[in-house]
């Protein structure tokens, strides 16, 4: 089944269906855990599992009139880390924390999210930032009613992208760059009225449309 046939409006059923089908279940994982569970390959431009910052993220879906969006922010240009970026609402897990509480917490602090009107499904994969973080999608629904207020010292614009659109593996740019040492690094990236979405938060959606319909031919 195509994203754009999941993602259309009263297609929640199937589409719960599917995220709790192939995520991975709402259970306290530690980075060892993960560690585990997870095979990542050596790469010398990324931190090693031992010294990864546990942090996790909400994906967070909406029902609207054309279907369902995902909720994003754009982090200020006065920022010392990712200044000026798109990135899902989220940070690093306090001690104890599991994942989706991490999310929700985040979510409430940077654009005032109830945590009330959020319903977690599932995990995706982990995904290893060059900045040194082991960050855990949660996945979940937020429901009617909600209100959002973007808190002034990191958030400066709060927006939504259709959901089909950003598990269309056709919509996922490949662009290269090259690094202070001369390398070329390549990233994946969405662009959507005129929003360039890129770095960690394409690579986890990339992922995650991996995860829920296949990887592209």
């Amino acid at each position: 089944m195509s994203p754009h046939r999941l993602a259309e409006r009263g297609a929640r059923p199937l589409l719960e269906a599917r995220l709790a089908e192939r995520l991975d279940p709402l259970a306290e994982r530690s980075i060892e855990q993960i560690s585990s569970d997870f095979d990542f390959e050596p790469d010398p431009y990324l931190p090693t599992l031992e010294t990864l910052t546990p942090a996790a993220v909400l994906v967070g879906l909406i029902e609207r009139p054309f279907g369902y969006s995902v909720l994003l922010t754009t982090r200020l240009d006065t920022l010392r880390r990712h200044a000026g970026q798109i990135a899902f609402p989220g940070g690093r897990c306090d001690m104890g924390e599991t994942p989706w509480q991490t999310a929700l917490r985040e979510a409430e602090e940077e654009v005032a999210l109830a945590p009330g009107f959020v319903s977690p499904v599932g995990l995706s994969t982990p995904y290893r930032t060059g900045t040194g973080y082991l960050i855990t999608p949660v996945v979940a629904f937020i429901e009617e009613g909600f209100r959002l207020e973007p808190n002034p010292e990191e958030v400066a614009d709060i927006f939504e992208t259709p959901f089909a659109f950003l598990m269309d593996a056709a919509n996922h740019e490949v662009h290269d760059r090259e690094t202070p040492t001369g390398d070329r690094r390549r990233f994946y990236a969405m662009t959507h009225d005129d929003r360039f979405i890129w770095g960690a938060t394409a690579g986890m959606l990339r992922v995650l449309s991996h995860r829920l319909f296949g990887a592209p031919a």
